[in-house]
């Protein structure tokens, strides 16, 4: 699955890249929300998303990259997520969030910082549906992917099986078409492309060179 992140779009022209997205063979859209505290970068709030959604013909991947998320969960929900992703890093009480996510009908993921161990979530393997692997560290897009991240995969792709669990494998940062079919092969169920479909001659081909990898 790929889901191409609109940190990456043209804001002056956010509804034409819906339209891209809509019309390509990405299966959803990757919403960044950054407050300015947890990461250092500010990108957009709750009415941005509600604009996309209204546009948008595929579900809404919204990752939460913010203190206290649980403070947002119904609202994210209204503003049209379909899946809420919040970073293990910033969840004090991480099951009780996943769980308030799933109460709202939305699937729950959590996100993993480059330096968190995949052993972090070995408690809340079936109360996720989604887990995100950060492979560049969390802020500003255009950075380059950390290599260590395929292991990573690898790790938690057996930790998965071994429960039982049929969460998804995410992986956000650096994705491109030099690494999209190792990240597959290592296990990975979802990539997030930001630049490397939005800064592409031929966005619409990039995403399904990305899918077909």
């Amino acid at each position: 699955m790929i889901a191409p992140s609109v940190l990456s779009a043209d804001f002056a022209n956010l509804q034409r890249d819906v339209e891209m997205i809509n019309a390509s063979e990405a299966a959803w859209f990757h919403v960044d929300i950054m407050d300015g505290v947890f990461v250092p970068n500010l990108s957009f709030g709750l009415p941005v998303v509600e604009a996309i959604h209204r546009h948008a013909t595929k579900p809404l991947d919204v990752h939460l990259m913010i203190v206290q998320p649980e403070r947002y969960i119904q609202e994210f929900k209204a503003a049209g997520a379909h899946v809420l992703t919040v970073h293990i890093e910033a969840s004090t009480h991480l099951h009780r969030t996943l769980q308030a996510i799933r109460a709202e009908g939305m699937l729950a993921g959590v996100a993993l910082n480059p330096h968190t161990p995949v052993s972090a979530v070995s408690e809340v393997l079936h109360d996720a549906d989604l887990f995100c692997l950060m492979s560049v560290n969390p802020g500003f897009g255009g950075q380059s992917f950390i290599p260590q991240t395929y292991e990573k995969v690898r790790q938690l792709r057996r930790m998965l099986d071994e429960a039982g669990s049929a969460a998804k494998i995410e992986i956000d940062g650096g994705v491109n078409a030099q690494n999209a079919a190792d990240l597959k092969a290592a296990g990975a169920d979802v990539l997030v492309a930001g630049n490397a479909v939005f800064k592409a001659p031929d966005p619409i081909g990039m995403i399904a060179q990305l899918h077909g990898a």
